[in-house]
């Protein structure tokens, strides 16, 4: 196998010579809607080399920002018949497959990232995984990717619900963005998250709920006035790829993916924790009015969408865990 054979050459002093001639075993291609400059990225980054150097060169793996293999939804699509393909996706998308995971993207689950990493590493979240494999042919390799807390991105103020009557504002297509976007008030407008830009600057659109890394890598300053900061939803994002692709690897290669990927994840986290500050300042630079308020009035508008999903038990019980 590869691993064997690049070890006997390192040991031999041959792996200069060897490693230029030789091809991957395997590849795998990872599709983000985010830019190079999303700190996201540097994860992807981090995971692309630590892989490589781990499988000693047998598991390759190629990055394509800005949607450059598709729309997310295609994506994974591509890797459930069996692709070698993965995805950053939330579990809003994946709430399709196993439901449970919608309830990630629901609404004030929690704030910040170390909370929220408790709940995609513990034994529960497991099970979904486990669940997600077997039911849609999809192999979550970590859920630890945290993009922020999103915010409203608006051409005028917005300080309560009622301000978003007849908005329409670009989320997701899956329930739970929908239904949240809806019990802020606005008039939800399912749209790849590529197409944003051109949409709000033709005025096909009003808004966008977007976090700060996201939004201002994709220069959303330039096409609206205002960012309301309610943090409505936590943005903890998976890699996920293809269950059938994954269990072609032999073991010990599936064990590198995973735990690199969850490494990974930590330095997506953190470097974008890390970045939140400088982004905030940099959109008031370039003209953005940025309003904090007081959430409640979109916390209690909010509160009845985990009734209305089936989530009502889950969040407690997931409050619970990001709260150990």
């Amino acid at each position: 196998m590869r691993f064997a054979s690049l070890k006997a050459l390192l040991a031999a002093g041959l792996v200069a010579a060897a490693l230029p001639a030789m091809a991957a075993d395997y590849t795998l291609s990872i599709n983000t809607a985010l830019t190079v400059d999303d700190p996201l990225y540097r994860g992807l980054e981090s995971f692309r080399d630590a892989v490589a150097q781990r499988s000693d060169g047998a598991i390759e793996v190629k990055l394509f920002p800005n949607s450059q293999l598709g729309p997310d939804e295609d994506v994974l699509e591509q890797a459930r018949a069996g692709a070698p393909v993965a995805v950053v996706v939330d579990g809003g998308r994946l709430a399709n497959f196993v439901n449970e995971l919608g309830v990630l993207g629901a609404p004030y689950l929690a704030s910040g990232y170390d909370g929220i990493r408790k709940v995609v590493t513990s034994d529960m979240f497991e099970e979904w995984v486990r669940k997600l494999h077997d039911t849609s042919g999809h192999q979550i390799l970590s859920f630890n990717w945290w993009q922020g807390e999103r915010h409203l991105w608006t051409a005028g103020p917005v300080q309560k619900p009622a301000d978003l009557q007849g908005n329409r504002m670009r989320t997701p297509g899956a329930p739970v963005w929908v239904e949240t976007v809806t019990a802020m008030g606005a008039v939800p407008t399912p749209m790849p998250y590529a197409e944003v830009y051109s949409a709000l600057e033709q005025k096909a659109i009003d808004s966008v709920e977007a976090q700060l890394p996201a939004g201002y890598g994709s220069k959303l300053f330039e096409v609206t006035k205002y960012l309301t900061k309610t943090g409505h939803i936590n943005l903890i994002t998976g890699l996920v790829t293809s269950a059938s692709w994954f269990d072609s690897l032999p073991q010990e290669l599936q064990t590198v993916l995973r735990e690199e990927a969850l490494k990974a994840g930590d330095v997506a986290s953190y470097g974008t924790r890390d970045k939140l500050a400088e982004i905030e300042a940099k959109l008031k630079e370039a003209g953005m009015t940025i309003e904090e308020i007081d959430v409640t009035p979109f916390k209690d508008a909010t509160a009845g969408v985990y009734e209305k999903l089936g989530y009502g038990s889950l969040r407690d019980s997931l409050q619970a865990i990001a709260k150990q």
